[in-house]
């Protein structure tokens, strides 16, 4: 399991956790070396989190994204009613546009086209869980190591085994790259996988 963020200073990781405790421990990095560069990833996406690092650790505390709470299927609520829809159940209306045959279609499902769509695209997820989890971890570990290794021996021929699925090649091929570089993106790579 990835941790929430992670931060780098050059090669080496300095903090994983929650964002609040890798912000302090940047932070008291930054108090005792000025000149450090410091890049925060999000664990799971490889996402940089921008963080402004002035002030006192209490002002840089006050200013981090706040984290968006995980919606709950079927259980998320609105702060306020918003129209018609289901809004106990989380119901959000947006556009789609489909052929005509696909109207017609969703037209002569039972329980309409909304019920149709929502029932075609549970069946998706149930489907295409694996595929969609290592997709994201993926994406994740080239945006990761295209940040953090895209210059190192090795990183073309290792993003390509890494969407071959060749996990011994990738693993062969970073093996020379620094410690926690190396461990970080065979981490993600590999999270929904048990070694």
């Amino acid at each position: 399991m990835n941790p929430a963020y992670v931060a780098f200073e050059g090669e080496r990781c300095i903090a994983a956790g929650d964002l609040i405790e890798v912000a302090r421990a940047a932070r008291q990095l930054l108090d005792q070396r000025k000149d450090a560069a410091i890049l925060v990833f999000n664990g799971r996406t490889s996402a940089l989190v921008d963080i402004d690092f002035r002030g006192s650790i209490d002002d840089v505390l006050a200013r981090l994204p706040k984290p968006k709470a995980p919606v709950e299927e079927e259980q998320a609520v609105p702060p306020a009613p918003r129209g018609p829809g289901r809004p106990k159940l989380g119901v959000v209306a947006r556009e789609i546009t489909l052929l005509p045959r696909h109207w017609d279609w969703l037209a002569q499902q039972k329980g309409g086209a909304s019920v149709a769509i929502r029932k075609l695209i549970d069946e998706a997820r149930r489907n295409s869980g694996d595929k969609d989890r290592t997709r994201l971890a993926q994406d994740a570990a080239y945006r990761f190591m295209t940040t953090m290794a895209g210059n190192r021996p090795h990183y073309e021929d290792a993003i390509r085994a890494l969407f071959a699925h060749d996990r011994r090649r990738f693993v062969t091929l970073i093996a020379d790259w620094p410690a926690d570089i190396r461990d970080h993106a065979i981490g993600l790579a590999y999270s929904d996988q048990a070694d």
